[in-house]
């Protein structure tokens, strides 16, 4: 099977519709799919359930699609830097579901590994847990937490080969593999494609058999907030 396609756009061809739920890895503005949130806003489907540590910032990244209006509901643990979010969860326009980092990042990989659900401590206690199950365990409180099963999978990786083995860079090795895991169909944009046979096997941190389709392309890498002093 070619995974590889020439674009973006290609690479979503069929995969997008009204209402559907979107897992994206990335974690601030580290390791964000950028390209295929573009061919997202291009297309513009709307509705989107997205599963994503954040929401990116105003003008990049998910938060391209806040701003188009296609986001109907987050799952996510961080709503900083984007005012535009801040904006619309407060004025009833965006749905939002807080989860512990942690947990959302559990709760990708736990579908991914085949796991329905699962208990933790954290949250018990807080607006997290309500209206959840409960359970004790060796006398302590658990809350029962569902594994994430999403429609389509965004992530970005530094190099892949053409079966879809992928290799994440540093910090951007935080929400992209679980994020890949939970979604029907996987779409992975990368820095570099290699042959196949080009990648040592113990350096491959996603197998490429959650990978249906790949795009190579160039990224932007912005910097959420930079801080910087005179010279000496």
């Amino acid at each position: 099977m070619n995974k590889v396609c020439g674009d973006a756009g290609a690479a979503l061809e069929g995969l997008l519709f009204d209402g559907m739920m979107i897992a994206a890895g990335g974690f601030g503005l580290c390791g964000i799919p950028e390209l295929l949130i573009g061919a997202i806003r291009d297309v513009g489907v709307k509705g989107l359930t997205i599963a994503s540590n954040n929401c990116g910032v105003d003008d990049f990244g998910l938060g391209v699609l806040l701003k188009t209006k296609q986001i109907k509901k987050m799952i996510s643990s961080y709503v900083g830097e984007n005012a535009e979010f801040m904006r619309q969860y407060l004025s009833g326009e965006l749905d939002l579901e807080f989860n512990p980092q942690g947990t959302l990042a559990e709760r990708m990989r736990a579908c991914g590994a085949g796991i329905a659900g699962f208990y933790t401590k954290t949250g018990v206690g807080t607006v997290v847990a309500q209206y959840k199950e409960h359970k004790t365990f060796n006398g302590e409180t658990y809350v029962l937490e569902t594994g994430i099963v999403a429609d389509l999978s965004i992530v970005k990786a530094w190099k892949a080969d053409r079966s879809g083995n992928l290799v994440f860079r540093k910090t951007a090795r935080n929400f992209n593999p679980p994020a890949a895991t939970c979604g029907r169909i996987c779409v992975a944009e990368v820095e570099e494609i290699v042959p196949v046979g080009s990648l040592d096997p113990d350096h491959v941190h996603l197998p490429g058999i959650y990978v249906h389709r790949l795009i190579q392309g160039v990224h932007e890498k912005r910097i959420e907030q930079r801080t910087t002093r005179a010279a000496a």
